[in-house]
């Protein structure tokens, strides 16, 4: 637990890396991280011996969207220098305002892969609400309100960095695709938690 004490140490600190988008991508780590944790428990159950072939398969989807999503915390800390960069050019600098738009899609483009790899979340865990042991249905309800929250998260640090570019035509497809995006994630988490929630208070 060394490491990500250390990591939420930095997050708290003065450092503009790691913020936000960094603190998403480990929500959507954590998300997909409890699906596999589902999985694997039902695996290894013999009154689920009938699902075990696709537990092993939700287990390893689970963990590669979480290895996936674990990745995008360095990469959204990677993304970000650039642009911290091109905002300490000299305001005279001609080449200042392409290198500024470059560096704000460059840390656009993190936050919005989260939102990709969030999307495919949903689907797994109804997955496992499906066939998945009852025992572990609280973790499935808690991963889909951690992929709602990853989400959110995402396209707010999507819109962030969006709403100052200059090439709007740019700018307004990607918040386009991010808010479908962040439709379709919510739509499928509200309905998962709802199911979730109807069970564990019969």
């Amino acid at each position: 637990m060394t490491d990500m004490r250390d990591w939420i140490r930095e997050l708290a600190s003065d450092s503009p890396a790691p913020g936000g988008g960094g603190a998403a991508a480990l929500t959507g780590a954590c998300a997909a991280a409890l699906g596999g944790m589902v999985a694997n428990l039902t695996y290894g159950n013999p009154k689920y011996a009938s699902v075990r072939d696709d537990m092993g398969a939700f287990a390893a989807r689970a963990s590669e969207l979480s290895e996936h999503m674990f990745n995008l915390i360095e990469e959204d800390r990677e993304a970000f220098l650039p642009l911290a960069a091109a905002y300490r050019i000299p305001k005279d600098d001609p080449d200042r305002p392409s290198k500024l738009e470059f560096a704000l899609r460059t840390a656009a483009g993190a936050p919005m892969e989260m939102l990709k790899t969030a999307s495919a979340i949903p689907e797994l865990l109804n997955e496992l609400l499906a066939k998945g042991s009852r025992l572990a249905l609280s973790d499935v309800g808690c991963a889909s309100e951690l992929c709602a929250s990853c989400a959110k998260t995402a396209y707010i640090n999507v819109l962030v960095n969006t709403g100052l570019m200059k090439d709007r035509d740019f700018a307004g497809r990607m918040e386009e695709e991010a808010e479908s995006l962040l439709d379709g994630i919510l739509s499928a988490c509200d309905g998962l938690s709802a199911s979730v929630l109807r069970t564990l208070k019969k």
